[in-house]
């Protein structure tokens, strides 16, 4: 399911607040605009529990947990019932937690040896980050050894420049503060989010 969403929509949301009040709200909101793959870092205090009302309030959203770095992490995160797992980089333990519960990862790499390493531990598809150290040149680079290999370039990315990393080759992109900044969220300014994820995601679907 979720590497079907993210071939169709081509946009994956990351929400990296100091608190979440209303995730549900912010996953309609989302989901409003055209992105319905949602990912809640463990950088936001008790996002466990941000995860699982996530989970129980917006049934067409797939809600996921990303900076998971460890098995305890990608243990919790499977607990609160996140869908699918990212990690900032490679971590053995939680790709060995996300084949035991039979869900997605997407293991975070940069060089071709971690990219390697990534689909060794069985990445369902490979988080470029951080992608704006490199620029969309080097996805197309990176995708002369490993054509085959879906890649979700994260950090860096907005409206403005979504296309150029589809044309590079992305499976899809990452929105993240352009899109679901922390004050938005805050003010639960869903109009707002709806109207920016509604402009990235058009910006990479126009690709």
């Amino acid at each position: 399911m979720l590497i079907p969403t993210l071939e169709r929509d081509r946009a994956l949301a990351v929400v990296r607040a100091p608190r979440v009040d209303d995730p549900a709200a912010l996953c309609r909101a989302l989901a409003a605009g055209g992105i319905r793959t949602v990912e809640f870092t463990f950088t936001t205090p008790g996002v466990e529990a941000v995860i699982a009302e996530a989970v129980r309030g917006a049934d067409d959203v797939i809600v996921g947990a990303g900076t998971v770095t460890d098995a305890r992490s990608a243990e919790a995160a499977v607990a609160a019932g996140a869908r699918f797992l990212v990690t900032p980089g490679i971590s053995e333990g939680a790709a060995g937690v996300a084949r035991e519960a039979g869900i997605p990862i997407l293991l975070g790499a940069l060089t071709p040896s971690e990219v390697m390493r990534a689909l060794a531990f069985g990445a369902a598809a490979v988080k470029i980050f951080p992608a704006g150290l490199v620029g969309p040149a080097y996805l197309t680079d990176l995708r002369g050894p490993f054509p085959g290999v879906p890649v979700v370039p994260s950090g860096g990315l907005d409206a403005a420049n979504a296309a150029d990393w589809m044309r590079a080759g992305a499976l899809a992109v990452t929105a993240g503060s352009s899109v679901v900044g922390a004050a938005l969220v805050e003010a639960a300014d869903w109009a707002t989010v709806t109207a920016r994820a509604r402009e990235f995601s058009t910006a990479a679907l126009s690709a």
